[in-house]
């Protein structure tokens, strides 16, 4: 860890376990916000055992998708990255894991076969009182959005969308839909 993002570390630490008037171990790793770590990234608690806060992943990210925690998930996420789909999804580029120095995100090959093994970011949830296509109006635009169509999602009759086991949680439906609230929502994995 580089000398500067130690002290930001450190400085945001003490400032609040002081608002707080918490030990360590009362700020928990709860997550405030619904995110997404990045592809290939290791079952929670290794991936925050083996992430190291390099910050190499986002700089190798094309799509600036990736984020940085600072307290809104709790001190053990601190530097740590995530992704906010309805902000930027997700384009499975799969750079974050071709640079990660430690594993906390494995390597992942832009094959289908690879990708679906090694990816598992979420699964998209279809809201049907928002949804365009289940409310009668043709749309299909998550469906287009989708870098895995008809193996993460499909379309029935006025392109219903229908989410497949497949699904791997990239986000790109859920940033496309064009309803607010989003009626597609990516549900990040469990830990």
């Amino acid at each position: 860890m580089k000398r500067r993002s130690f002290l930001k570390v450190s400085g945001i630490s003490m400032i609040a376990l002081a608002q707080a008037g918490a030990t360590p171990a009362i700020a928990s790793n709860r997550p405030s916000l619904r995110f997404l770590r990045p592809p290939g990234a290791l079952p929670e608690e290794e991936f925050l055992n083996r992430c190291i806060h390099c910050g190499q992943c986002g700089e190798a990210c094309p799509n600036r998708c990736i984020n940085y925690f600072e307290l809104e998930n709790g001190l053990a996420s601190i530097d740590t990255p995530y992704i906010i789909p309805r902000e930027k999804a997700c384009i499975l580029c799969m750079k974050c894991g071709d640079v990660c120095p430690t594993g906390a995100i494995q390597e992942v090959k832009y094959e289908i076969d690879d990708i679906l093994d090694k990816v598992n970011m979420g699964k998209a949830v279809v809201d049907r009182q928002l949804c365009l296509s289940w409310q009668g109006k043709t749309c299909g635009v998550c469906y287009r959005a989708c870098k895995l169509p008809d193996v993460a999602i499909r379309v029935g009759m006025l392109e219903q969308p229908h989410i497949l086991e497949d699904c791997i949680g990239c986000g790109l439906c859920e940033r496309s839909c064009i309803q607010i609230p989003q009626a597609i929502k990516i549900l990040p994995r469990q830990t």
